[in-house]
């Protein structure tokens, strides 16, 4: 990975891909970030010795692969700005909601791999699903995975209405999982437990499950029946959940976020 590579802002999920890139050995000058904030620009400096730019300039052009890492409502203006110096490069875009007709339209190219992330790539636990458009090749698309494995897990998507899919479930499904520490710390506390006693208990909980489930061969439905003994604790548990249609309601707001994503791909994206 000796050719240079280009971020389109410079904010966490930028960060989580630098830090992955530069462990395996990427160096920092090879590494070019474009970002407005100045306050996220000297992060950069003091995290990775990156000088990142306020804005896109001619410097763009020697990169062969630009990751886009901004917000839905700031790509279009920050593609525009770029796309000038940046015609020959493959397009990687990390922002949600965004189609890649609209990514296409404004950067005149179809080297266009659309990925959504979550923010576990952060500590390199994250997982992906990427889609490409027909303009990007199969050494592209290798390119793509070299990057995206620095955070995590990736799968390839054959259409790209998939991708809201995979917003609404593992995009977004960091902070469900957050939701539940929040509520079992709550409950554990509220039970007579020390806050930091119930976090940790919860937290724990969620990882060790979370590694059961990815070892085992059994589904979570076979795992969580081994759990829960008739008449016993977890039972109660269970049972309290499916009489207030816990699943149906987190069912229910994994739709609302496949919306959202359809419709910020609407809001922002060209006409």
């Amino acid at each position: 990975m000796s050719e240079r590579i280009a971020f389109i802002g410079g904010g966490n999920m930028a960060s989580a891909i630098i830090g992955g890139l530069i462990k395996q050995g990427v160096l920092p000058q090879n590494i070019d970030v474009v970002e407005p904030s100045e306050e996220a620009r000297n992060q950069l400096h003091s995290s990775f010795g990156i000088t990142a730019q306020a804005q896109a300039s001619a410097a763009l052009a020697g990169a062969g692969l630009v990751v886009w890492a901004v917000k839905p409502q700031a790509f279009k203006e920050a593609a525009l700005a770029a796309a000038p110096f940046t015609a020959n490069a493959l397009h990687l875009s990390v922002a949600a909601g965004i189609n890649t007709d609209s990514i296409a339209a404004w950067l005149g190219s179809e080297r266009l791999v659309r990925a959504m992330p979550n923010t576990p790539a952060l500590v390199g636990k994250g997982i992906s699903g990427l889609f490409a458009r027909a303009g990007v090749s199969a050494e592209d698309q290798k390119r793509v995975e070299q990057v995206i494995c620095t955070t995590g897990e990736f799968l390839w998507l054959d259409t790209e209405d998939k991708l809201d899919v995979v917003t609404a479930l593992s995009g977004s499904g960091p902070a469900y999982v957050f939701y539940f520490m929040e509520a079992m710390t709550t409950a554990g506390t509220e039970m007579g437990l020390e806050r930091e006693q119930a976090h940790k208990l919860a937290v724990a909980t969620f990882a060790g499950a979370s590694d059961l489930a990815q070892t085992s061969a059994e589904s979570p439905q076979q795992l969580r029946q081994r759990v829960t003994s008739k008449g016993g604790t977890t039972a109660a548990a269970i049972a309290s959940m499916e009489d207030n249609d816990v699943r149906a309601l987190l069912i229910d707001a994994m739709y609302a976020a496949r919306e959202r994503a359809k419709k910020l791909g609407a809001e922002f994206g060209a006409a």
